[in-house]
């Protein structure tokens, strides 16, 4: 059964069962600490970093699209919307704003890497949507 928000937003998406937005949320959440650890000990300038910092630009993008433009659109809240504005806008904006004037990552590249990563986890959220729809969650 899909949640009742999701339910209500079927204009831009299909609805979602909890247990499988639960698996999504378990998997990227795994796999953002992974990234994020071999982006602290691999240090500035490489891979590892320049994926973070993509994870990082796509969850602050999160933030506006959908959070806060569902939340307008539907006048009605979307669960996270809170979370997303009170702690993922401003951690989120200080850690890009630092990763940029601290060297960690810079110029196109680091464009390119928050454009290339938002696309795989846009992709991916769907796959493991229905991922977590075939294990029955």
């Amino acid at each position: 059964m899909a949640s009742g928000w999701s339910k209500r937003a079927v204009l831009w998406h299909s609805p979602v069962t909890l247990g499988s937005f639960r698996f999504a949320v378990a998997v990227l959440t795994v796999l953002a600490f992974a990234v994020t650890w071999l982006s602290a000990i691999s240090g500035k300038q490489t891979v590892w970093t320049y994926l973070a910092f993509g994870y990082m630009a796509t969850v602050l993008a999160n933030v506006l699209i959908p959070h806060i433009a569902l939340t307008v659109a539907l006048r009605s809240y979307m669960p996270g919307v809170a979370t997303a504005v009170a702690l993922n806008l401003p951690v989120l904006s200080l850690l890009v704003v630092l990763a940029l004037r601290e060297g960690y990552v810079s110029g196109w590249k680091a464009v390119a890497y928050s454009i290339g990563v938002a696309g795989i986890l846009l992709a991916s959220i769907q796959i493991l949507f229905k991922t977590g729809k075939l294990l029955n969650l």
